[in-house]
């Protein structure tokens, strides 16, 4: 059955988010009613052409249960990714938990590079100019926005 285990055994709170162009980093949650000696393992697969990797870098809280994982070299592609968080416990059979994300909404964009202003006394007033920040999909520049905060005159 697809969600054989004890009920509340599955992860809760799953979420990832990429940064400085290629990490990814994803953490959850233990069950609420998952037994103590509960382990869990991180699957994910980039698209359905894809092999499905397992986290090979996971983050343990103080009883060694993995509770994260830290992807590196990961490249944004077009389709959905597709997560899976499966866990085993001699106790009792433990529920997975699966979700399909695109990996551009979860993008933690770099801040915009060289950025430079050049101010004089004339009503031009000041030049600020700047590069776009590093990102492993965004192919158009001209897509990103800028908003700009003036703190001190």
């Amino acid at each position: 059955p697809v969600f054989a285990g004890m009920n509340g055994s599955a992860i809760e709170n799953f979420s990832c988010v990429i940064y400085n162009i290629f990490l990814m980093n994803c953490t959850w949650q233990a069950g609420r009613h998952a037994p103590a000696d509960t382990q869990y393992f991180l699957y994910w697969q980039k698209s359905r052409d894809e092999e499905e990797m397992e986290c090979e870098s996971y983050i343990k809280d103080e009883n060694c249960r993995n509770m994260g994982c830290i992807f590196q070299n990961v490249s944004i592609g077009t389709e959905k990714a597709y997560f899976l968080v499966n866990g085993s416990s001699k106790d009792s059979p433990i529920q997975f938990y699966d979700e399909y994300t695109d990996l551009y909404k979860i993008e933690i964009l770099t801040a915009p590079l060289n950025v430079t202003a050049h101010c004089t006394r004339d009503p031009a007033g000041c030049i600020i100019t700047w590069h776009p920040p590093l990102t492993s999909h965004v192919e158009n520049t001209k897509c990103f926005q800028y908003e700009i905060s003036i703190q001190n005159k």
